[in-house]
């Protein structure tokens, strides 16, 4: 075979980092309907007039602090343009996932099915305005994740990664749950519990974030060890003046 039909490993790296996130944004979309108490409180706390006695959160959360690596993984090593157009790769697979569920939705369902039609529509029908809420706020979490990534990568002269890694997710997920919630779930749930449970699943984000910065360190010498320390450091060096 000639080898010009053989991916570098700048390009492999970049289809697995893709996969990974692909995988981890559908997943967590599938799976955002569920929402699930983590700890009952041993007081309640009151949020906009409305009192609280456990944190809930969506079931999506489990899936995206992966997607927060990854972004920054992409930011680092391929810059705005390669993250970019993942995010908006992203936003096409979210559309074909909704596409999918419709058709499954819609096709009769067997006698012989453990899944009966009203609990499978129940899960997957109230998927329409997550879908919608998700699309809004995916765009708008992603765009400014990776405009404070670059910024705070400017602003401190490329030094500092756990500062842009940890700065830009802390900066862009309060709009993204915000969002995501209000669009999915305002009717059903009131405006205060909204906001509580966005609160609470800010929360959940901003100590994922600090907690999986060594893993970004961790990822970065796997990277830097696979690619060679040369074809590392120029991938960087382009990212940066790409996104400058």
């Amino acid at each position: 075979m000639s080898k010009i039909h053989l991916l570098s490993r700048p390009q492999k790296l970049f289809v697995v980092c893709t996969a990974i996130f692909l995988t981890a944004l559908v997943v967590a979309e599938a799976t955002a309907g569920k929402l699930f108490t983590v700890i009952k409180l041993p007081f309640a706390i009151n949020i906009l007039g409305q009192s609280f006695d456990e944190v809930v959160m969506t079931a999506g959360v489990i899936a995206f602090p992966i997607t927060f690596i990854i972004t920054d993984l992409l930011n680092e090593y391929f810059g705005k343009p390669g993250i970019k157009f993942v995010t908006y790769i992203g936003m096409m697979m979210i559309m074909f996932e909704f596409g999918l569920i419709q058709v499954a939705m819609s096709v009769p369902t067997a006698s012989i099915s453990p899944v009966p039609a009203e609990a499978f529509n129940t899960v997957f029908g109230a998927s329409g305005r997550i879908i919608v809420g998700s699309l809004v706020a995916y765009l708008v979490g992603q765009l400014a994740d990776i405009s404070l990534f670059h910024w705070l990568r400017k602003l401190t002269d490329g030094k500092h990664l756990w500062l842009r890694a940890t700065g830009s997710t802390f900066g862009s997920q309060f709009l993204d749950t915000f969002i995501v919630l209000f669009i999915a779930f305002y009717g059903p749930m009131t405006i205060q519990t909204i906001v509580a449970v966005t609160l609470f699943n800010y929360a959940y984000k901003f100590i994922v974030a600090i907690l999986i910065t060594p893993l970004i360190y961790v990822a970065h010498w796997v990277i830097d060890r696979y690619l060679g320390n040369e074809t590392s450091h120029d991938l960087i060096e382009s990212a940066a003046l790409e996104s400058s």
